[in-house]
């Protein structure tokens, strides 16, 4: 498939009725360090990643303050500051690194308030466009976490909100404090738990990103269904993977993430795969 093929090839979609973007983004994860933890190996690649995304037509980048802690937003801000007009980084926290592979629900206000404005600095914003909150914490009322995101929202260090592996009774009851714009959960090809939240979240004209979008281990297997049609239409099993979730949903905004140059632009060549009714179909049974 051509390099010359963009994220623009996936659609837009605009996050909170005003925010447009191309809805085949880039998740900044596996910028960071072994266990998601401290520098990568090679941070130079991770400019180039990060820069080549860009390039393609990536306008949605998604990150945490947990992902290094911060390692990530550095590397944003190193490899793209001054953003792009059309630029959108969509962060998020509640979710503690005290180790490698290590998170802790913290949901406590004044953490979320700390970690937004510690987001602020480190990616070089003075506004986030989506601030996310990375887990619900059990520990403390829904009401205290969402009304100090709003109270940021009103203050004018958030323009969005959004959410991350929810139920939908929790989109719900979230929704009533203030406006959710988008709800990130696991979803991929092979793993559909959050279907429910998929279709409140199309019902409602909320952004669903999808994260972990490609997982497809034993779907891809030499002489399965995924594996098969990835060799008929000359793709990789991952490209058909972004693909479906493409045409699954037009709220769906995939941000596949890697630390390789050729992988990102790889994903983004996605964007301009057509699935024919009876191919999505065919995914479509495989989970």
């Amino acid at each position: 498939m051509s390099e010359q093929i963009t994220a623009a090839a996936s659609g837009t979609f605009k996050i909170g009725g005003d925010l447009q973007v191309n809805r085949l983004g880039y998740g900044a994860m596996q910028l960071t360090g072994n266990g998601v933890w401290g520098e990568p190996n090679n941070p130079d690649e991770a400019v180039r990643v990060l820069r080549r995304a860009v390039e393609l037509g990536v306008t949605l980048i998604d990150t945490a303050d947990s992902y290094g802690p911060f390692i990530s937003d550095m590397l944003i801000k190193k490899a793209l500051h001054p953003y792009n007009d059309d630029l959108v980084i969509a962060t998020k926290s509640g979710l503690a690194r005290t180790g490698p592979n290590v998170w802790v629900p913290i949901g406590r206000p004044e953490y979320l308030r700390q970690q937004a404005e510690l987001s602020l600095r480190y990616l070089g914003l003075e506004r986030i466009d989506l601030f996310q909150l990375h887990r619900v914490d059990p520990k403390v009322p829904l009401e205290e976490q969402i009304g100090e995101l709003a109270l940021m929202q009103k203050e004018g260090k958030i323009r969005h909100i959004g959410l991350s592996e929810v139920s939908v009774e929790v989109l719900k009851a979230a929704s009533e404090i203030t406006k959710i714009a988008s709800v990130q959960n696991l979803y991929n090809l092979a793993k559909r738990d959050s279907e429910p939240v998929l279709e409140y979240a199309e019902a409602n004209g909320i952004a669903f990103i999808p994260w972990f979008p490609l997982a497809t281990g034993e779907l891809a297997r030499e002489g399965s269904i995924l594996g098969e049609m990835a060799n008929r239409l000359n793709v990789k099993p991952a490209q058909l993977a972004l693909a479906w979730l493409l045409k699954r949903s037009k709220v769906m905004l995939p941000i596949p993430g890697t630390s390789s140059v050729s992988h990102v632009e790889e994903n983004i060549a996605a964007s301009g795969i057509t699935l024919s009714d009876e191919d999505f179909n065919a995914l479509s049974k495989l989970a």
